[in-house]
């Protein structure tokens, strides 16, 4: 699965990827890229930051729109190795995701549907952080909740 967190609300977008590979990272993104809408992409993911991962070592590859615009559809950073804290609210939704699919295991059935299940749960879950609001509702509000 690839998580991506926006920053301000927290809102997420997990998309089902086939494996773990560079290619697929990728394509995901693209997926993503599409139903978000290129400008809304880039406004809403201005920056992503992964760990080392060798799925996450094409970065011209992750920061190129899928339209081949010379416009960027984002910007990547690695956090340092050994440093999870550098992606706390990712680390902490995959805390979240792990209700549904703890450690160990296999994702081969897994379908979209169930993994948007799961994005629906986090994104409209209320969170202390948020005064008990959800995601969804400063994400579409456009309102920064800190």
């Amino acid at each position: 699965m690839l998580v991506l967190s926006e920053r301000a609300t927290r809102k997420e977008v997990i998309e089902l990827i086939p494996d773990k590979t560079k290619e697929s990272v990728i394509k995901g993104l693209d997926r993503i890229e599409r139903r978000f809408g290129v400008v809304n992409f880039r406004e809403t993911f201005k920056t992503i930051t992964t760990d080392n991962g060798s799925e996450f070592k094409d970065y011209k590859g992750i920061e190129r729109s899928y339209t081949k615009s010379s416009l960027a559809r984002t910007k990547q950073y690695y956090c340092d190795a050994y440093s999870s804290w550098q992606r706390g609210t990712n680390e902490n939704i995959n805390k979240m995701i792990r209700r549904f699919l703890p450690k160990g295991t296999s994702f081969k059935g897994l379908t979209r549907r169930a993994v948007k299940e799961i994005q629906v749960f986090i994104n409209t879950y209320p969170r202390k952080i948020f005064n008990f609001q959800t995601a969804n509702y400063y994400f579409e509000n456009k309102e920064c909740p800190t």
